[in-house]
């Protein structure tokens, strides 16, 4: 059962390979079933006929289907080097240390992203772009007048400060 905070959904497997959602009453597909996973509701899929609990089956065809398509999350090096923990006296700790390991990733990344958002308060995405790109301007305005400036060219502003000081 995948554990997340709330009701457990029943998903049945039927043997023409079905999956029946019986929260919403109709039948989804695999692609649902990562939907959730990503929305982080809690699961369980079961096979209809024996009740068994085939939740890590389903979520590992997931993951085989995500490695097929697109950028693979998991390098055949990788791979390789999980199939020698199965059957090793350190599979248990391996496993341990993995889920361990990727909750902490997941709280990172939940900080991380919490900090971003204080950070830009409650700005719009274009509030944010024009504010960055209005302090890329002065960036740049800044780095045009220090080099012309090393290169003993005045600016016009300067001109007329200096014309003006010279007048009087």
């Amino acid at each position: 059962m995948v554990k997340v905070a709330g009701q457990t959904r029943i998903i049945k497997k039927y043997p023409n390979r079905r999956l029946y959602d019986t929260h919403v009453s109709r039948y989804i597909t695999v692609a649902d079933v990562r939907d959730l996973v990503v929305q982080g509701m809690e699961f369980k899929v079961v096979d209809a006929n024996s009740n068994e609990d085939i939740t890590r089956p389903t979520l590992l065809q997931i993951i085989m289907e995500q490695e097929s398509g697109g950028q693979p999350l998991f390098t055949a090096e990788i791979l390789s080097k999980m199939i020698r923990f199965y059957g090793d006296s350190v599979q248990g700790v391996f496993s341990t240390y993995l889920e361990k390991t990727l909750e902490l990733f997941v709280e990172q990344q939940t900080r991380l992203q919490r900090q971003v958002r204080d950070m830009i308060g409650g700005s719009t995405p274009f509030e944010l772009m024009a504010d960055l790109t209005q302090r890329n301007l002065e960036i740049w305005r800044d780095m045009q007048r220090n080099f012309l400036k090393a290169a003993g060219v005045k600016m016009p502003a300067e001109r007329s400060k200096s014309d003006d000081d010279s007048r009087k």
